[in-house]
């Protein structure tokens, strides 16, 4: 059993050093990511904002940051509700109101060269089955787009790039609240190799134990 112990420990080790490795070589994306608000809360939207058509008195946020994925983007900053963006802006018969919060991010999120505006709420008025990113385009102008209709920039931030992949070490300190997307899958699957090659290990040394 000495022996099996032994190489089940060099092989934690070796896994431990491996995943170190690739966790620091792990990337992110510095992109606009989109909010929905409702009450007091942000959450993910689960629509892009080209066909997300919210009713009068939505409020919808728009975050520029370095994130992994969608479980580790992080929200639009401080509060917002419709009364205080849309208070000078009266309902009309024919239109809606649309509260937008931007949030250009932090210097760290920054791409080089580029200083973030402060953060700015904006009330649009739009036409009734407008779409968020219509309401967007009406209180925000310029925005830039890639060829993929992705997203790029909004009121001119950020002068270029688009999307770009950012390596974990330049990835800015600042944590998203917590989510409830349920744990990160890096864990589990370290777990899973450690299993099945601890395993392979076992039946290795009993084999030649037993030759």
């Amino acid at each position: 059993m000495t022996s099996v112990r032994r190489a089940a420990a060099l092989l934690v080790a070796s896994l431990l050093v491996l995943a170190a490795g690739a966790e620091a070589h792990a990337a992110g994306y510095r992109y606009w990511s989109f909010w929905d608000r409702s009450g007091d809360r942000w959450t993910y939207a689960t629509q892009g904002p080209a066909s997300e058509r919210p009713d009068d008195g939505s409020v919808r946020g728009f975050r520029f940051a370095v994130s992994a994925d969608s479980s580790d983007a992080h929200r639009p900053r401080g509060t917002a509700d419709f009364g205080s963006v849309c208070a000078k802006t009266p309902a009309k018969a024919g239109s809606k109101r649309v509260a937008l919060v931007l949030d250009f991010g932090t210097r760290a999120d920054a791409p080089s060269g580029e200083t973030p505006p402060p953060t700015r709420t904006v009330c649009a008025r739009v036409s009734p089955d407008a779409s968020t990113a219509e309401a967007l385009a009406e209180a925000a102008k310029p925005l830039r787009y890639d060829t993929n209709a992705l997203l790029c920039a909004i009121a001119g931030y950020p002068a270029r790039g688009c999307g770009e992949q950012v390596a974990a070490d330049e990835k800015p300190s600042e944590k998203a609240a917590p989510k409830d997307d349920g744990p990160s899958l890096g864990l589990p699957l370290g777990i899973g190799v450690v299993a099945v090659l601890g395993g392979a290990a076992f039946w290795q040394a009993r084999r030649r134990r037993n030759a």
